[in-house]
């Protein structure tokens, strides 16, 4: 049943009247109750009815579902103003959220983003949109974790072919420039700039490069287009060679070897969105693979030795991946500012083997993941006894010996050359028991 007193949620332009349809501007004619941001109350003001109440939402966004009840209970009649389609990275499903659907009727207008891909001709039906207009978090480093305001869109760039970006004064275009360069993107895409659309001071520069718009600065107003100019990779996700990775030289080590890994990486039941720890990260093959097989989630690796630890660098650098972070330290030091695990990868324990597994089964989420590789006795009898301490807090684990043999040329024929024995351990946490031990606390 259709409400008889909804919130009126308007789209506007930076044209001001000129951007509502007449039925739009007869509901901000006759609104008691208006709330916008400062710059579209300003455009607006001179079409309120007199006596009309006034709200800016600047830096108050959660008050407005409580102006929008108070209106609607005295029986007054409410407009929210928003910017271009109030339901894309609008007002309008946060609205829709404390409220109810039902309680508003959204007058959409063209988005900002829309002009803007009308202005250079840039077919839009399947670009992704993207808004970086989130709190500054700086500059973009490689290997920056979830939290950053730009992740969102260095996720995207590895992934679409045309992004459209909604930005903000602080994450603006030259600093998105500079992501792509960061990432090694700077060849790849093409960038056009719409500043202060329908405005007399309107600039569309339509074809930049990102080493060109890097160094420029542009009006705070703005979107961003971007369009890859180069075809996308197409890289192998799994399963890749040893030959792949960058590793020690002279005398290749820490890696974990392409059949190894393809069963650790099976073991660790990985899905999209998982978060994984890579522990003992080495030249960082296995969490790099889970990257790539992580799309949507984040892998966060840590290396002790220095060397190493530039060598896992070199080959993220090479890997086109956004969502992996790289640390050079000790574990379980530094473990304590990651995201709880879906997966936890242990290469290496540097002989804090019990106190990390402990700790990574506390944090591992439920039905998670802990994979462990042991080439020495020692190890997996530490890793075991560990293991079984906990069998009573629901902890189940199982160890798989695995060993392979790789074919090598003698003479004019071939022999099997066995590679070393690994066992891989593997411990699940239940879900069910981690409830009972919540109840309990």
């Amino acid at each position: 049943m259709k409400d008889p007193n909804p919130c009126r949620v308007i789209g506007v332009l930076d044209d001001g009247v000129a951007s509502l349809s007449p039925t739009a501007l007869a509901y901000l004619r006759s609104a008691d109750v208006v709330i916008g941001g400062a710059r579209t109350l300003a455009l607006l003001g001179g079409e309120f009815k007199s006596g009309a109440a006034r709200h800016d939402l600047t830096g108050k966004l959660k008050e407005v579902p409580e102006w929008v009840r108070a209106a609607r209970a005295d029986h007054l009649s409410c407009v929210v103003l928003a910017t271009g389609d109030p339901l894309c990275h609008g007002i309008a499903p946060y609205l829709a959220q404390h409220l109810c659907v039902q309680a508003l009727d959204i007058l959409p207008n063209l988005s900002t983003l829309q002009l803007a891909c009308a202005r250079i001709g840039l077919p839009w039906q399947d670009a992704r949109i993207v808004s970086v207009h989130a709190r500054d978090a700086g500059e973009w480093m490689r290997g920056s974790a979830p939290s950053h305001g730009l992740y969102a869109l260095a996720q995207a760039a590895r992934q679409h072919a045309r992004l459209l970006v909604l930005t903000s004064p602080d994450n603006s275009p030259d600093r998105i420039a500079r992501l792509l360069l960061a990432e090694g993107l700077g060849e790849d895409f093409h960038m056009a700039v719409a500043e202060n659309l329908l405005q007399p001071e309107e600039r569309v520069l339509a074809e930049l490069s990102p080493q060109e718009a890097a160094e420029m600065r542009f009006a705070e107003l703005n979107v961003v287009l971007l369009w890859r100019v180069t075809p996308a990779p197409r890289p192998v996700r799994f399963g890749l060679a040893d030959s792949e990775f960058v590793q020690r030289q002279p005398e290749k080590g820490l890696i974990t070897k392409q059949e190894v890994r393809a069963v650790s990486l099976a073991r660790l039941q990985l899905r999209a969105d998982s978060v994984v720890w890579d522990i003992g990260a080495g030249s960082g093959s296995v969490g790099l693979e889970a990257a790539r097989l992580c799309q949507q989630g984040h892998v966060y690796a840590i290396e002790k030795n220095e060397a190493d630890h530039a060598i896992a660098g070199q080959n993220h650098a090479a890997f086109g991946v956004s969502n992996y972070s790289l640390f050079h330290g000790k574990a379980p030091e530094g473990l304590d500012a990651w995201p709880d695990p879906d997966a936890v990868f242990v290469g290496g324990s540097g002989g804090e083997l019990s106190t990390l597994i402990e700790g990574v089964m506390r944090r591992l989420r439920p039905n998670g993941a802990l994979v462990m590789n042991f080439v020495t006795l020692e190890n997996l009898a530490t890793a075991t006894a560990a293991l079984q301490a906990l069998e009573g807090e629901g902890v189940s684990w199982d160890v798989l010996q695995l060993q392979a043999a790789r074919s090598k040329p003698i003479l004019h024929m071939h022999r099997m050359a066995a590679e070393n024995p690994v066992w891989i351990v593997c411990a699940r946490r239940d879900a069910a028991a981690l409830k009972t031990e919540a109840a309990d606390a």
